[in-house]
């Protein structure tokens, strides 16, 4: 049967006007034996669709060894058929066309280190817990430390870089913005990453232990526990240079948080849940003195605060001098607790930083704060969203553009 298919195929083939010297029937029947023959007859009905179907499709072939016949001719039509037909013949001769299927790139996954290293979340919790009792600070030194990190150059541990000796270009950590991170942050991630590399070496990167900290921190403060997809692979570059046009500011307007965080792909309520972070923690006096006694250039206070704070800010906080290392908390009401009063602050006219009491000003981001400041499950709610999309701003996926740091400090 299939012998009579391929002797009508060659015969139905001089009849289209394949009279060339390289489609002659002898060379043909010659030189393509019949158990190659529907190998053969693939690559030809791909040729067949390419020039008929394709006439426009550039092609390196030499059209004048054919004369090619209108497709509307009945040859044409019992030709293609003919040639669909012996493609689907059972025969271990006549595989079917297949093409190779396209890898996706992986994706973060809660599971990502079940089986490479299952007891992966239970390791960093015990340092965790541990940093927690032992210097609470820890909690949102860790939290805006992965902010930081997120925020340049993407979810990828650039931020634990240390600058190498000698070198011109300094390391992220090493931006004027980010020489307030306080050391219990970093801390904690040595610490963890220490444990984790002595029970899964090479496998889990800085990045992932980051944001996995910083969840657990935000847990043991009183917020939410949401689970954290996993899969970042650790950044090959930390730039300090590419730092100050990545971070909000203390002094940041709505308009540029907004621009900021559009440009991160976060929406306005991602930008007013965030700042939510700021229920706990503390700021250096020189991030708010501004507002104490020249707003703008005004030569007078702010007058978008509360004067009893306002009164207890100046007697910690001069105008000049004064010690840098005094710090105020974000949230005077609970600065220990990660709750929702930061929002209700904000409508008394406590927030500590123009940029978040700004929140509350601006109609486009006021009544979320109201909204979140009522309901503290919303707001928790909200806040695991939040930090789960927070989380996968550019992460890297393979070694092309990442790396999985055996020290988070160094590049590999």
């Amino acid at each position: 049967m299939l012998s009579q298919l391929g002797n009508t195929l060659v015969l139905s083939l001089v009849q289209l006007g394949f009279t060339g010297v390289d489609y002659h029937p002898l060379w043909l029947r010659q030189s393509v034996p019949l158990k190659n023959f529907c190998t053969w007859s693939k690559h030809f009905y791909i040729l067949h669709y390419y020039f008929f179907l394709c006439p426009k499709l550039p092609t390196p072939i030499d059209y004048t060894i054919m004369s090619v016949p209108s497709p509307s001719s009945s040859s044409f039509v019992f030709t293609c058929l003919l040639i669909i037909f012996l493609l689907t013949l059972s025969s271990s001769d006549c595989q079917p066309i297949s093409t190779p299927a396209k890898r996706l790139p992986r994706q973060l996954s809660v599971s990502y280190y079940a089986k490479s290293c299952p007891q992966l979340e239970q390791l960093i919790g015990s340092i965790t817990s541990q940093q927690f009792k032992e210097a609470p600070v820890s909690a949102p030194a860790t939290i805006r430390l992965f902010f930081h990190d997120c925020f340049v150059e993407g979810c990828d541990a650039s931020i634990l870089i240390a600058t190498n000796s000698g070198n011109k270009i300094l390391a992220e950590k090493d931006a004027e913005d980010n020489k307030d991170l306080r050391t219990e942050g970093f801390d904690t991630i040595t610490r963890a990453k220490t444990l984790v590399e002595s029970k899964c070496p090479g496998v889990v990167s800085c990045a992932d232990i980051l944001a996995i900290a910083a969840r657990d921190f935000v847990h043991l403060a009183g917020g939410p526990y949401y689970q954290v997809k996993k899969g970042r692979w650790d950044g090959k570059i930390s730039m300090a240079s590419r730092v100050p046009y990545n971070l909000p500011h203390a002094n940041s307007t709505v308009d540029q948080l907004i621009k900021l965080f559009s440009s991160k792909g976060l929406t306005v309520q991602d930008l007013v849940v965030l700042s939510g972070a700021h229920t706990i923690g503390f700021a250096r006096c020189k991030y708010f003195v501004g507002r104490l006694y020249d707003y703008k250039g005004t030569m007078q206070p702010d007058p978008a605060i509360d004067p009893r704070l306002l009164k207890a800010l100046k007697m910690s906080c001069p105008h000049v001098g004064g010690n840098a290392d005094i710090v105020a908390p974000f949230d005077v009401t609970t600065p220990f607790l990660f709750d929702h009063a930061y929002y209700a602050n904000l409508e008394g006219k406590l927030g500590l930083l123009a940029s978040d009491q700004g929140l509350f000003w601006d109609p486009r981001t006021k009544p979320l704060v109201q909204s979140l400041g009522q309901d503290k499950a919303k707001f928790f709610q909200a806040f695991s969203e939040a930090m789960d999309k927070m989380g996968s701003i550019g992460v890297k996926r393979g070694r092309r553009h990442g790396e999985t740091r055996t020290v988070c400090s160094m590049h590999m």
